[in-house]
């Protein structure tokens, strides 16, 4: 079947293009032109508008036991304000597994990262992906905290032992990437430690936060991972943060490493202990190291709940839980941690908070670099989305916002003098080429010839946010997913996984140590394929090497 999207405004950087011009798409795919003779199945009039790849986030929360722990925590939270047609499943649910993909897919996403897969429930979290419609999916195994590998580190056991625990975690799990949370955080929360910061030592392990980072560095190399180490560093939140951030990008020596929701660690330190705006010191230090990417973790206003493996993190926050209900989990390895929590306008911090994230973006070095998350839902609900790309392309809408700013949130950040607005094809940058790339996805994040046919069609309006809330078309694998802002029906994507090799004897290592520590092996933490059923499909990903 052959497909025109006609005389759209196409913007692609990976191309260079922004031209208006016809998109042709074969059975799924982006081609060239149709072939001598070909006829044309399907056209859809795109003039006036703009044509984008399909969107993509490399980090929100999506899938896993603590997303389900935190609806049913709060349940009130969020309310499904648009029920999807009778007789879809769980057509009238809270926040379901329907309302996730059609919500992306209404804003034109066709991608999403899960980041905090944890081995010990990855059937699980791969379960709850496979029920989010329309979208692709991903997730990023989490290591750095968990005995095994600690173990190895402590008694030095060889690079290959490290880089093969590793890798058997990564294919055992069925993740895309790798992420380390904290690093050495939650065994040392387990030895009463309250604060754990880079060079800091684990108790019982000898080991630093920064030996752990380097280690798996080491290992993601070796192994071949094409996403960059997924680090969520040490002191999320704490005033001062800005010094762990840049010893962190310092200590990874060149390699390649990407730094989440990078908002929460842009704090300095004023002379009352009180925390002012650190971005400019941030994208300084961004800029001085071209191996690091970020996304930012945008706050926006309003309720919300802060969702973290990071467990001496969520426990530091518990107290200001609101409403005041919270729960958290010690488990073997990360634990984790849900808390409320209520990003209010009146508030200077909050405000201030706000304001940290568009200067992380507006002082960004390079849109290839520094991409957009609001850490979903820590920093606030991936549908708020729409709203910050109108705050980057729209210097008066950011003063407007600003005016209401209190007092003190203003002299504490310098929002206001920052004048940039991006462009559209930094915006496709930001929300596609560049996470595209990153996670090593070839296919798509661009409209070239053979990319798998994910595109995104908008109204070219002066209202952003407006515009980028609803697409006029989305094209999944070439598939109308949305028409005219609002999905049209129940189809799947795929789940994108890597399958890394590694010695047999780890497999050996790894049976007997959950047996020791469970009772019972590996087969118990496994992702089979007969668990999903003949709807889900995992796409392996090869590694770089």
């Amino acid at each position: 079947m052959l497909i025109r999207l006609a005389g759209g405004r196409v913007i692609d950087p990976v191309q260079g293009l922004d031209a208006v011009g016809d998109l042709y798409v074969r059975d799924g795919r982006i081609v060239a032109a149709p072939e001598p003779g070909e006829a044309v199945d399907e056209t859809h009039d795109c003039r006036g508008r703009i044509v984008m790849a399909g969107a993509i986030d490399v980090h929100s929360h999506i899938a896993g036991g603590n997303v389900t722990l935190a609806r049913l925590l709060l349940p009130e939270l969020h309310v499904n304000e648009a029920p999807s047609p009778d007789g879809m499943p769980f057509a009238h649910a809270r926040w379901s597994s329907w309302e996730i993909g059609r919500l992306y897919a209404e804003m034109g996403f066709t991608t999403v990262i899960e980041p905090a897969l944890a081995p010990t429930h990855a059937l699980q979290t791969h379960l709850e992906l496979a029920d989010l419609p329309v979208i692709d999916k991903g997730a990023l195994t989490v290591v750095g905290n968990d005995d095994l590998l600690l173990k190895l580190l402590r008694e030095r056991e060889s690079r290959d032992a490290v880089r093969d625990a590793v890798a058997h975690a990564l294919a055992a799990s069925r993740g895309l990437g790798l992420k380390v949370i904290n690093a050495g955080g939650a065994p040392a929360f387990k030895s009463n430690l309250r604060a754990f910061s880079f060079d800091d030592e684990v108790p019982h392990y000898g080991l630093t936060s920064r030996r752990i980072v380097t280690g798996l560095l080491d290992a993601a190399a070796e192994i071949g991972v094409p996403h960059p180490l997924h680090v969520h560093c040490n002191n999320l939140g704490v005033p001062g943060a800005t010094e762990t951030v840049r010893a962190t990008m310092a200590g990874a020596e060149g390699r390649p490493i990407h730094l989440a929701h990078i908002q929460f660690y842009a704090y300095e330190e004023d002379p009352a202990g009180l925390f002012r705006s650190g971005a400019e010191a941030i994208a300084t230090a961004l800029a001085a190291h071209p191996n690091v990417s970020v996304d930012v973790g945008q706050v926006m206003f309003g309720p919300t709940v802060t969702i973290s493996l990071d467990i001496m993190k969520q426990y530091s926050g518990h107290p200001h839980a609101s409403p005041k209900k919270w729960a958290l989990v010690d488990g073997d390895a990360e634990g984790g941690g849900i808390v409320p929590i209520d990003y209010r306008a009146k508030s200077w911090v909050n405000q201030l908070q706000w304001a940290i994230g568009l200067e992380l973006f507006l002082l960004s070095p390079d849109p290839w670099r520094c991409l957009m998350t609001t850490d979903h839902p820590n920093g606030g609900p991936f549908t708020s989305y729409p709203e910050i790309l109108h705050l980057l392309m729209d210097r008066g809408e950011r003063e407007r916002w600003i005016a209401r700013m209190p007092e003190e949130a203003k002299r504490r950040c310098g929002l206001a003098a920052l004048e940039r607005e991006y462009t559209l094809d930094e915006v496709a940058i930001m929300t596609r080429a560049a996470p595209a790339r990153l996670l090593g996805l070839a296919d798509r994040g661009h409209l070239k010839p053979g990319a798998v046919a994910d595109i995104a069609v908008y109204d070219d309006l002066a209202d952003r946010a407006a515009m980028f809330r609803a697409a006029r078309l989305v094209l999944k694998d070439g598939r109308v997913a949305v028409r005219d802002g609002r999905c049209t029906g129940w189809i799947f994507g795929r789940t994108h996984a890597l399958k890394p090799g590694y010695d047999a004897a780890m497999t050996r290592e790894v049976e007997t140590y959950l047996t020791d520590r469970y009772g019972v092996g590996a087969k118990a933490f496994a992702v089979p394929d007969e668990a999903f059923g003949e709807r889900h499909v995992f796409k392996v990903e090869p590694c770089s090497h």
